[in-house]
């Protein structure tokens, strides 16, 4: 099994695949879909983490490819359902780097609050500006969270626990912690806080979230976080709200256009803004989550490789499979009536017997685990990747 890991996986990922007989190769860059389609020849595993998009034409030219890990939270660079059509099973980390991402966001409130940036700039200009004009205490303070899921929640406590009122608003109904009031809608949040903080998803209805009319509605003189998805920000609205002064100060760690590659120049318009902190898509980036992270996937990918576990893929039914018995089919499928009794029957004509089977259906997609006492031949194969309802069949 050849495995490659592309935008500098953490070590921890490329040992764990080696260590379960994984060939591994490695590369820092994020690749282009021509480059990418070449580097896929022979590949069972991807490895790959926030730059690198895997397109529908990537997928159909590498049949070989078994799963693919996103090595951070979002699989929006991945094109799921062209995923889901090639059998290709897709895992991601959604909780081990968010402890990273709320301590950012906490360290930039405070930090927009006491204009902590512009002042290190004076200082390094060789400028001594003692003044207490423009910084503030964030105790006291209201912060409005857009986004109340894993990060947002676990900010909110943070947030609570400096002494700032907090207020959220998510489009699903999420239980409030501590004492954080749950906003009907973002215009409510929007002018009920002094800060705001967002952490939605990839999903394609965030786009363009806050534009020149959501800054508008900020209060006067409010910071704005963004540690979510670039193309959640207008950043040419923002900045020019912040040129305007009516919003303080901004944090952003994702850009709706970023640099594939570290010596590739980054252009934004919030470039040389005062009281703007840019930082290069790092919210998860401490040592400590990416080793969490590249544990985590590297053993989902592992584990799928070797026995069919699909629990917490992102596309494909939830299967928790054992060691695998003598042989093992997996057998991904349309979600349609009669496909068990036909794999069952394909399974018999052989004299086989079942010992374990189990079966999860997502949406329009079935996938069934097969444990069975006799060889598959290659002519049950055959039959069972004929079928008309067949996605994708393997064995182990």
């Amino acid at each position: 099994m050849k495995a490659l890991l592309l935008e500098n996986i953490h070590p921890e990922g490329v040992r764990i695949l080696r260590d379960r007989g994984f060939e591994v190769e490695v590369r820092d860059d994020a690749l282009g879909e021509a480059d990418l389609i070449e580097a896929l020849r022979g590949v069972d595993v991807l490895g790959i983490r926030s730059t690198t998009q895997v397109t529908a034409a990537a997928l159909r030219a590498a049949p070989r490819l078994q799963a693919i890990g996103a090595f951070c939270i979002g699989t929006n660079q991945i094109d799921l359902q062209a995923a889901t059509a090639a059998g290709v099973a897709v895992f991601n980390a959604p909780y081990s780097n968010t402890r990273s991402v709320v301590e950012l966001a906490v360290a930039e409130i405070i930090a927009l609050a006491r204009r902590l940036v512009d002042q290190s700039a004076f200082m390094h200009a060789g400028v001594w500006n003692k003044s207490a004009r423009g910084s503030h205490e964030v105790r006291g303070r209201t912060l409005g969270i857009v986004g109340y899921g894993s990060i947002g929640s676990q900010l909110s406590v943070l947030a609570e626990s400096l002494g700032m009122r907090v207020f959220f608003y998510d489009i699903v109904d999420r239980l409030a912690l501590g004492n954080a009031v749950r906003c009907d809608s973002l215009e409510e949040l929007l002018e009920s806080v002094e800060t705001v903080s967002v952490h939605v998803d990839g999903r394609p209805a965030n786009r363009n979230l806050f534009g020149d009319a959501e800054f508008a509605r900020m209060r006067p003189r409010s910071l704005f976080l963004n540690l979510s998805r670039g193309f959640v920000v207008d950043d040419e609205a923002l900045a020019r709200h912040l040129r305007s002064g009516h919003l303080a100060g901004a944090a952003l760690d994702v850009f709706p256009s970023e640099p594939k590659a570290n010596d590739e120049e980054f252009v934004s318009p919030l470039r040389g803004l005062p009281n703007v902190i840019l930082t290069p898509h790092v919210g998860g980036s401490t040592l400590e989550a990416q080793a969490n992270i590249g544990q985590f996937v590297a053993g989902k990918l592992a584990e799928f490789v070797a026995s069919g576990t699909t629990v917490l893929s992102v596309n494909l039914p939830q299967v928790q499979a054992g060691p695998p018995g003598e042989r093992r089919l997996l057998h991904l499928h349309a979600n349609v009536p009669g496909v068990m009794a036909t794999i069952n029957r394909i399974v018999a004509e052989v004299g086989a017997n079942v010992d374990a089977q189990q079966l999860a259906t997502r949406g329009e997609v079935g996938y069934a685990v097969l444990d069975i006492d006799a060889d598959a031949s290659e002519d049950v194969l055959a039959a069972l990747r004929a079928m008309p309802e067949a996605i994708r069949v393997e064995l182990r």
